[in-house]
């Protein structure tokens, strides 16, 4: 396997580059949010004026582009961090320099529709990246557990360590286990939504993180019941379940739940399985390195990075 592209870790004084690929931000979320990244220490610019757009897309799929490779590029740049998510991302991986951004690597960050980001470019750039709060969908309102662990991931010092959720939600076992493999994965609509292209997600040895919001247990059915017809459920070696937001059946409340769906999709694989770990919508938040190799001992209730993210 071809050894994983780290960008440098980052603290406070270093300059975040924010970005809008997906879904537009308002302007006082944006204000709101430069100021609270400021507030923890950090310099923040963005390579295009802040516009509101009207629709669910910030900008042509050339403004968006050009954006992701001028941060890249810019060397006052020592992060990029998006604004949010939203739809849309999955449009520009045509388009990207993958060259361009693998030559320039940096610590890029966010979760949600910028999963298909995350995947271009751990598989296309060869790069780790950090599926992570954003910041003005998180950030604003983030409790300290959530920034604490955003902060420390971005050191260069963050990983190797073990992930851990706050003691009130505590970690679970669906399937029993030990297994070590890359981890990767992300929002499980952009996953699923993803197949059949050139941009697919490769789960062949990894550890397959997943997690969604507004999906009821039906939707989750149908897309994993799409991953494991693709072979991709076959092919990963662990699963981890993250959070999924408000996905309770509106029309079935006594019916399957996201967790029996799972159960009865991904517990026949007799795979190690880890669910509840805080990561995906919601707060509080981890923050995951995707593309660095793992440790998931479902018996244990532990999810351990055995590699550094950054350097």
């Amino acid at each position: 396997m071809k050894k994983k592209r780290k960008a440098k870790g980052i603290g406070t004084n270093s300059t975040l580059g924010l970005a809008m690929p997906s879904g537009p931000a308002k302007r006082h979320q944006f204000e709101e949010a430069t100021r609270t990244l400021e507030g923890y220490g950090f310099k923040t610019v963005t390579s295009r004026p802040f516009k509101e757009y009207p629709g669910y897309l910030a900008g042509s799929i050339g403004e968006r582009v050009e954006e992701l490779h001028t941060l890249f590029v810019d060397p006052d740049v020592d992060a990029i961090l998006c604004l949010r998510g939203g739809y849309g991302s999955a449009s520009l991986l045509p388009f990207l320099d993958y060259d361009l951004i693998a030559k320039h690597q940096k610590l890029f960050l966010g979760y949600s529709d910028i999963t298909a980001l995350h995947i271009a470019f751990t598989q296309r750039a060869n790069m780790v990246t950090m599926h992570s709060p954003m910041a003005t969908s998180d950030l604003l309102d983030a409790d300290r557990f959530t920034t604490d662990r955003l902060l420390q991931a971005m050191k260069a010092d963050g990983f190797p360590s073990t992930l851990f959720n706050p003691s009130n939600y505590p970690l679970k076992t669906l399937s029993h286990g030990t297994v070590e493999g890359e981890l990767v994965g992300g929002n499980l609509s952009v996953i699923a939504s993803l197949m059949g292209t050139p941009f697919e997600l490769d789960t062949k040895g990894k550890i397959l993180f997943l997690e969604d919001v507004d999906e009821e247990p039906y939707a989750i059915d149908r897309m994993l019941t799409q991953l494991s017809l693709a072979g991709k459920l076959d092919e990963a070696v662990g699963f981890v379940l993250g959070t999924c937001k408000d996905c309770d059946s509106k029309d079935y409340p006594n019916g399957d739940t996201v967790i029996d769906v799972c159960d009865r999709i991904l517990s026949p694989y007799q795979k190690p399985i880890l669910y509840n770990l805080q990561a995906g919508h919601g707060s509080p938040q981890l923050t995951l390195p995707l593309g660095v190799r793992a440790r998931l001992n479902a018996t244990n209730k532990t999810l351990h990075i055995i590699e550094s993210a950054v350097v």
